[in-house]
């Protein structure tokens, strides 16, 4: 039924929730929080297969949560953005209301990401760095969206600005939208990146250390993960060494063997113990390869040849006898840690992984040794050992550090950059996306570990490099632009009108001007040529 309403007012009203402008305030804080929240999910994602690992560890269960991640962030993300894109519609009617059921959800969206920040700061406060270093990515582009982002809110406010009568509000939008906008056209002044820069400036392609071999194309830590790694034109197997019951060093990172072997049905009532108590003859009994297909921890496992699938299913746990072996024949380097540091017999598995190094052959300069128990025995009986070192230099160091290994978040590219300058070779881990690999090109790192050694292999230049001088005129031509946009905004909607009239009901969300009629859900809606 339509009713005319006096004066084409509208009556603003669903199921009892009056007009409250800040709805829309708080409807664009979700839908900005959602934003960053995306922002945050994507970047994560190089660093996502430690919280798969994480998450079996204390649950025993192994699943991809990035997808559950993804998915979660893309409802939470579309719906806001659809609530903000119609209240962008009526931003320019006098009065609006929001129904019931938007308000609830959207109160629930906005403590989902904020649960989701919270849980992110509270067990995995190293992402936060993550997101640092992911700026000097992804800054100059940011810039150029928000900026743009920015200029399309200026049709909606101007609108909204124009047909309101009360002068406060207007003066305060007004001079809070241009602040922002100032602080927006300047904010290149304090981006930076290491690819602004000319392209005879830009460093050697960092060298590729396969994280426990090729983990996305093999099991990890087995001689087909090795061997992948070789195609993959690593120069570095980084992988993990523990020493069985009778004194054989082995490859395994887990301190339980649950995860990567079928320790679950051959040895049920040990598969809890700690993989130092297993003698090598059980622990050769173990497949170390069906998980990988079984559980499929990364999305390439798919695209797996046959061939490759029949020769995975037939790996076991090898011997660092038998990976020194292997690096040997490819000319490959190795580099380990010795686990579990806090073991009773840690000086024992020192010396056995030491004699079994010096007895295979390889040449010692292959070998990066990463450990920090018993250092300076292992320099005295081994000293041609590559010597590579957990830490940062410090001030009053004895001798100088020739190889860090460090997380990628704990470098600045102004301390990476300051260790190549003064000959330290720093290698960083784990880079797997091509955006962080190409900052850390930019910044002159020596190498990365990764586990996507196939994906790196194939870049031939960073994802963007640009001169200082076009990005200065990128900056200063989307500045005017946007700064001409809002004027003819503005203009356009004072001297021409609002971009379409009329009040409508928008799936009983939102009321607008169009014409007074009422749902059955009780949205009443007016036009003033209904009089």
């Amino acid at each position: 039924a339509w009713n005319a309403c006096p004066g084409g007012v509208c009556i603003g009203v669903i199921s009892g929730f009056q007009c409250d402008c800040s709805w829309f305030l708080f409807l664009f804080c979700v839908f900005l929080f959602t934003l960053v929240w995306l922002y945050f999910a994507i970047i994560i994602l190089n660093d996502f297969h430690n919280f798969n690992e994480f998450i079996f560890k204390q649950r025993k269960l192994w699943l991809d949560w990035s997808l559950v991640l993804l998915t979660a962030t893309a409802v939470l993300i579309t719906y806001s953005a659809v609530l903000w894109e119609l209240a962008c519609r009526i931003l320019r009617a006098p009065v609006t209301a929001l129904c019931p059921a938007p308000q609830t959800l959207l109160i629930l969206t906005a403590l989902v990401v904020a649960a989701a920040f919270t849980g992110l700061g509270i067990k995995w406060a190293e992402e936060w760095r993550s997101a640092r270093t992911s700026l000097q990515a992804t800054g100059p582009f940011l810039h150029i969206g928000i900026v743009g982002g920015m200029t399309l809110l200026a049709w909606p406010l101007a609108s909204f600005i124009y047909r309101t009568r009360k002068t406060g509000l207007k003066v305060f939008l007004l001079i809070l939208y241009c602040m922002v906008m100032i602080v927006l056209y300047l904010a290149p002044l304090g981006i930076t990146s290491p690819c602004i820069m000319e392209e005879n400036q830009l460093p050697p392609k960092p060298a590729l250390v396969g994280h426990r071999g090729a983990p996305m194309l093999a099991p990890e830590n087995t001689l087909m993960s090795l061997q992948k790694a070789v195609d993959c034109n690593v120069q570095v197997f980084e992988t993990d060494i523990m020493v069985s019951a009778d004194g054989v060093p082995f490859l395994m990172h887990d301190e339980e063997l649950t995860r990567t072997t079928n320790v679950q049905d051959v040895f049920p009532e040990r598969a809890a113990l700690n993989s130092t108590a297993f003698n090598w003859t059980d622990l050769q009994q173990l497949d170390a390869g069906s998980w990988f297909l079984e559980r499929r921890p990364f999305p390439t496992v798919q695209s797996l040849s046959v061939g490759d699938r029949y020769r995975a299913t037939k790996q076991r746990i090898p011997s660092l006898k038998e990976a020194l072996e292997a690096a040997k024949q490819s000319n490959l380097s190795i580099m380990f840690d010795l686990r579990p540091e806090n073991h009773s017999d840690y000086q024992s598995f020192v010396n056995a992984t030491l004699e079994v190094i010096l007895q295979s052959g390889i040449p010692l300069q292959q070998v990066l040794w990463l450990p920090d128990g018993f250092r300076e025995q292992v320099k005295q009986q081994a000293p041609d050992i590559q010597q590579v070192y957990g830490r940062k230099r410090l001030q009053d160091e004895k001798e100088p550090l020739l190889h860090v290994n460090l997380p990628y978040q704990d470098m600045s590219f102004e301390e990476i950059r300051q260790y190549h300058q003064d000959n330290i070779s720093v290698n960083l881990y784990v880079v797997n996306q091509p955006w962080l690999f190409s900052v850390l090109w930019c910044s002159g790192v020596s190498s990365v570990t990764t586990n996507a050694c196939q994906v790196l292999k194939e870049m031939k230049r960073p994802i963007w490099l640009l001169p200082s001088s076009t990005y200065l005129m990128i900056w200063v031509v989307v500045d005017c632009a946007s700064f001409l946009a809002i004027l003819w905004a503005f203009f356009l909607l004072k001297y021409v009108g609002s971009l379409s009239s009329g009040q409508v009901c928008w799936g009983g969300l939102y009321c607008a001007p169009a014409g007074c009629y009422t749902l059955k859900h009780g949205c009443s809606c007016c036009h003033p040529s209904l009089n």
